[in-house]
Protein backbone atom coordinates (compact mmCIF):
# COMPACT_ATOMS: atom_id res chain seq x y z
CA UNK A 1 0.00 0.00 0.00
CA UNK A 2 1.03 3.42 -0.83
CA UNK A 3 2.66 5.52 2.13
CA UNK A 4 -0.29 8.16 3.03
CA UNK A 5 -3.45 6.27 1.83
CA UNK A 6 -5.83 5.43 4.55
CA UNK A 7 -8.18 2.09 4.39
CA UNK A 8 -11.05 1.98 6.40
CA UNK A 9 -11.25 -1.70 8.15
CA UNK A 10 -14.63 -3.41 6.90
CA UNK A 11 -14.75 -5.80 9.89
CA UNK A 12 -17.44 -5.60 12.38
CA UNK A 13 -21.23 -4.89 12.16
CA UNK A 14 -21.44 -3.15 9.41
CA UNK A 15 -25.00 -2.17 9.95
CA UNK A 16 -23.80 -0.44 13.74
CA UNK A 17 -20.22 0.79 12.31
CA UNK A 18 -20.64 4.32 11.64
CA UNK A 19 -17.84 6.41 9.40
CA UNK A 20 -16.82 10.05 9.38
CA UNK A 21 -17.14 11.49 5.41
CA UNK A 22 -13.46 10.60 5.22
CA UNK A 23 -13.61 7.02 6.61
CA UNK A 24 -16.49 6.24 4.39
CA UNK A 25 -14.75 7.58 0.85
CA UNK A 26 -11.78 5.40 2.06
CA UNK A 27 -13.64 2.39 2.35
CA UNK A 28 -15.04 2.46 -0.83
CA UNK A 29 -12.35 4.18 -2.92
CA UNK A 30 -13.68 7.50 -4.08
CA UNK A 31 -13.23 11.12 -2.67
CA UNK A 32 -14.94 12.47 0.26
CA UNK A 33 -16.32 15.03 -2.28
CA UNK A 34 -18.34 11.92 -3.77
CA UNK A 35 -19.91 10.70 -0.33
CA UNK A 36 -20.72 14.34 -0.18
CA UNK A 37 -22.72 14.17 -4.12
CA UNK A 38 -24.50 11.12 -3.17
CA UNK A 39 -25.55 12.32 0.38
CA UNK A 40 -27.10 15.54 -1.22
CA UNK A 41 -28.40 13.34 -3.97
CA UNK A 42 -30.31 11.30 -2.04
CA UNK A 43 -28.05 8.14 -2.37
CA UNK A 44 -27.31 8.48 1.20
CA UNK A 45 -28.51 9.25 4.61
CA UNK A 46 -26.49 11.06 7.42
CA UNK A 47 -27.19 9.13 11.38
CA UNK A 48 -26.66 12.52 12.81
CA UNK A 49 -28.60 15.70 12.36
CA UNK A 50 -25.98 17.99 13.91
CA UNK A 51 -21.88 18.26 14.03
CA UNK A 52 -19.51 16.18 11.22
CA UNK A 53 -21.59 13.70 9.28
CA UNK A 54 -21.92 10.50 9.94
CA UNK A 55 -23.18 7.14 7.55
CA UNK A 56 -23.61 3.91 8.27
CA UNK A 57 -21.11 1.61 6.86
CA UNK A 58 -23.49 -0.70 5.13
CA UNK A 59 -25.23 2.51 3.57
CA UNK A 60 -21.97 3.45 2.22
CA UNK A 61 -21.42 0.42 0.67
CA UNK A 62 -25.22 -0.21 -1.08
CA UNK A 63 -24.62 3.42 -2.27
CA UNK A 64 -21.27 2.83 -4.02
CA UNK A 65 -22.62 -0.76 -5.17
CA UNK A 66 -25.55 1.19 -6.42
CA UNK A 67 -23.56 4.01 -8.14
CA UNK A 68 -21.37 1.17 -9.69
CA UNK A 69 -23.92 -0.29 -10.91
CA UNK A 70 -25.89 2.38 -12.58
CA UNK A 71 -22.64 3.37 -14.58
CA UNK A 72 -21.08 0.01 -15.52
CA UNK A 73 -18.41 -0.24 -13.96
CA UNK A 74 -16.89 -3.17 -12.08
CA UNK A 75 -13.88 -3.88 -10.01
CA UNK A 76 -10.60 -5.17 -11.44
CA UNK A 77 -9.31 -8.04 -10.42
Amino acid sequence: MPPGVNVTPLDGDLNTTMWTTAEAAAAVGVDPGVIRIWAHRGHLQRVNRTGRPIYRAIDVIRAEAATRTKAGRTYAA
